[in-house]
């Protein structure tokens, strides 16, 4: 029976893949058409090499046998590279968009996201890996100078020595383009070892809440925290 169910899950999985890969495949054409045809002529040409030198040596199945996977290896890398610019483009300019290539990244980063914001939709952003702690802010960049100051501040009392970087997504001056974000925080200098990371996050997560303000504008009738009058007034 319970062989039975996990073959059944294992079913269910496998269509949803396919499925997933069919859309993607279909966004890349819709959004750029050549994409497909040029790395599906990419792999037959590299195929076709691999047919010739087999030939001209003699060995006419080792090497097409050994060109299909390198053939359908570039073509796949040719696709899944068009694929990301695809999804830089769709995601460039909108809300969520610097937590989305946050949330994908390749390695041992920890991400938590909108560790501080505002109503006005700006909102920070904390990635912990080897190189330390990293704040990446959304939004307005004159709103978000006091969202990470805070932010960087708040940190500090369990980071001591730790380097604390800041970035803030956009395609103006001083900013980090989406399609740039992983590439930056990758070449960070790494200073701690998985030990220290651990303890870093371990410390981060002892750490009070910050006062977030909530999504969208305020309500006419809403009543501020006994707290917070005192800073409004």
């Amino acid at each position: 029976m319970a062989k039975k169910q996990g073959s059944e899950k294992t079913a269910d999985r496998q269509p949803g893949r396919l499925k997933q890969i069919g859309m993607v495949a279909k966004v890349v054409h819709q959004q750029s058409p050549r994409t497909i045809p040029i790395a599906a002529a990419v792999a037959v040409l590299i195929l076709a090499v691999f047919v010739v030198i087999g030939i001209w040596t003699g060995s006419w199945i080792i090497w097409p046998l050994t060109g299909i996977p390198v053939a359908l290896l570039v073509g796949f890398i040719i696709f899944t590279r068009s694929a990301q610019r695809v999804q830089y483009t769709m995601l460039d300019g909108r809300l969520g968009a610097g937590m989305a290539i946050l949330e994908n990244m390749r390695g041992n980063w920890t991400m938590e996201a909108g560790v501080a914001a505002n109503k006005q939709m700006d909102v920070v952003h904390r990635v912990v890996g080897r190189p330390g702690v990293i704040l990446v802010g959304e939004g307005d960049p004159n709103r978000l100078r006091g969202l990470i100051a805070g932010e960087k501040k708040r940190v500090s009392r369990v980071a001591h020595d730790i380097h604390i970087y800041d970035f803030k997504v956009g395609n103006g001056e001083g900013q980090v383009p989406l399609d740039k974000l992983q590439r930056t925080l990758l070449k960070l200098p790494r200073t701690l070892d998985k030990s220290m990371v651990a303890e870093l996050i371990y410390r981060l997560k002892a750490l009070p809440p910050a006062m977030q303000m909530p999504k969208g504008p305020m309500p006419r009738n809403a009543k501020m925290p006994r707290g917070m009058r005192g800073q409004a007034g």
